[in-house]
């Protein structure tokens, strides 16, 4: 056989009508697992109803449009490793008034927001500590103020280091956020007045969310803790579903469905607005959110709650164990 000159070796290859019509085939074939792979591997930005997975977070944590903002009670906690690229709130000095007690002002959280970065077109997710109770005071105040973009990591730190997901001490400035305030929302917040009411008009349901000894005037506040009231008890006519009941042992919420009958059982279905208190605040937090967010019923929180009643001069107060105030 002789060799093939250099002009037969570039000779250009013929294909036939046949042969196109398969190569626009695999063509077509090809674009669509492209077109797959690319809509899969970019990050949805929001994820439908007010909580979001450990899972949709950690494939979100590249998502300019997500911003984590962490509100944990441990001093520390966040330092020493949070979810890479949030943002931290401290909650006793940052949401909070700290020379009257009450909530930040509005142009105290509005310069807050700002310096955490978020947008208008953010999707803010929460997260924190301690089954996510400050972190649901958190967004107790967001509401307050109108922010709704608001959801929190179900399960929280607890379920996010469980899983063994990642954590930074790394903390990076944010860009300033462009996101506006409302004016407060009072319909979210009960005051003392509107407590006594309720006792007496019985117009709303008052649920008592903290443990059976400290419902019962067994004691009066958990163990370390320094606010405290001068009575132990609660408030007339209330009932206590402690937050505890709402949540699996992972820290996450517990089904709708799971959640309706435990407050059906209580007599909480809804049919009449409710107030939610625990000591101060943070723990009936938690509670308002899932009966706000996740049940839809119409909630205030009583953010003064047994450190305010509980030292409240004249009003009436039910004490089961009959626990006196010693002075220590």
């Amino acid at each position: 056989m002789r060799p093939q000159s250099r002009h037969e070796r570039a000779r250009p290859v013929q294909f036939n009508t046949g042969d196109f019509k398969e190569m626009k085939i695999i063509a077509l074939a090809f674009a669509v697992v492209a077109a797959f792979a690319t809509a899969t591997a970019v990050p949805a930005t929001a994820q439908e109803g007010p909580l979001v997975t450990t899972d949709w977070v950690e494939k979100n944590l590249n998502n300019p449009k997500v911003k984590l903002v962490e509100v944990s009670v441990e001093p520390g906690q966040f330092e020493r490793g949070h979810i890479p690229g949030a943002q931290n709130i401290v909650w006793h000095t940052d949401l909070v008034d700290t020379v009257k007690r009450d909530i930040a002002s509005k142009d105290k959280f509005q310069e807050l927001v700002k310096k955490l970065g978020l947008n208008n077109d953010s999707t803010i997710v929460l997260y924190g500590d301690n089954n996510n109770w400050f972190a649901a005071w958190g967004a107790w105040v967001f509401d307050v103020y109108g922010v709704k973009s608001v959801k929190l990591l179900d399960g929280g730190r607890k379920k996010w280091e469980a899983e063994k997901r990642p954590l930074d001490n790394r903390v990076e400035a944010a860009k300033p956020g462009n996101l506006v305030v409302s004016d407060a929302n009072t319909k979210l917040r009960a005051r003392l007045p509107d407590v006594l009411a309720a006792v007496d008009s019985k117009n709303a349901v008052i649920v008592d969310i903290r443990s059976p000894d400290e419902y019962n005037g067994k004691v009066f506040a958990p163990a370390g803790s320094q606010e405290l009231s001068i009575r132990a008890g609660h408030v007339p006519g209330a009932v206590n579903v402690t937050w505890s009941k709402a949540v699996a042992a992972d820290g996450t919420f517990k089904s709708k469905e799971e959640l309706k009958k435990l407050y059906a059982e209580a007599g909480i279905d809804g049919s009449k607005p409710i107030i939610v208190y625990c000591r101060i605040g943070e723990r009936s937090s938690h509670t308002w959110f899932l009966l706000t967010k996740i049940l839809g019923y119409d909630v205030r929180n009583y953010d003064g709650s047994w450190t305010e009643y509980g030292n409240a001069v004249g009003v009436p107060v039910v004490n089961v164990a009959g626990t006196v105030w010693g002075g220590k």
